[in-house]
């Protein structure tokens, strides 16, 4: 957060280093831009990673989970149209590799928003996922599972942003 407040106020100040008449938005974006840079050389002292890195996975994980949201409601209403014999509903389990509380809550919640599937229990010793989902054939399932393992891949990215970011150290010289 302080880093894109530092970015705006750069871009300010660029902009009434110019001694322009009137507010030129033009002017602004390029004191953005080189508010970026300078951000970028420095955002090692902040002890936080690139703002503009976690912004771009916010932006990809929104676009990972429209798109699934689209194709599961159009696999569901299929079902519920034109598939209802068809249906094969059942149980598969999941192994998930993320270890926070945090993680494993998010990933079960975007799993149950996905139209078609829902958590009903989690494994706390193994981190496996119980879920119910309304069609268990083999296109289905594997369809199922590889979106599950991409929402996954998203949040480790997520996290491995949060662990990797530096942490001061206080140190006390006698």
């Amino acid at each position: 957060m302080r880093q894109v407040v530092l970015n705006i106020l750069i871009a300010f100040l660029w902009v009434l280093f110019q001694d322009e008449d009137s507010f030129q938005f033009s002017t602004f974006v390029s004191g953005f831009i080189i508010g970026l840079i300078v951000i970028y050389i420095l955002h090692r002292f902040f002890g936080q990673a690139f703002y503009p890195k976690k912004i771009w996975i916010a932006i990809k994980f929104l676009g990972v989970y429209l798109y699934q949201l689209i194709t599961s409601s159009i696999s569901i209403i299929n079902y519920i149209l034109f598939k209802t014999r068809h249906m094969n509903p059942g149980l598969l389990t999941y192994e998930t590799n993320l270890k926070n509380d945090w993680a494993i809550t998010f990933l079960t919640i975007l799993i149950i928003i996905t139209p078609g599937s829902t958590v009903i229990r989690i494994s706390k010793t193994t981190n496996k996922f119980f879920i119910h989902s309304i069609d268990v054939s083999e296109k289905e399932k594997e369809s199922l599972l590889k979106s599950i393992k991409q929402y996954e891949n998203l949040i480790t990215e997520l996290s491995l942003i949060h662990i990797s970011e530096p942490t001061r150290l206080l140190s006390i010289s006698y």
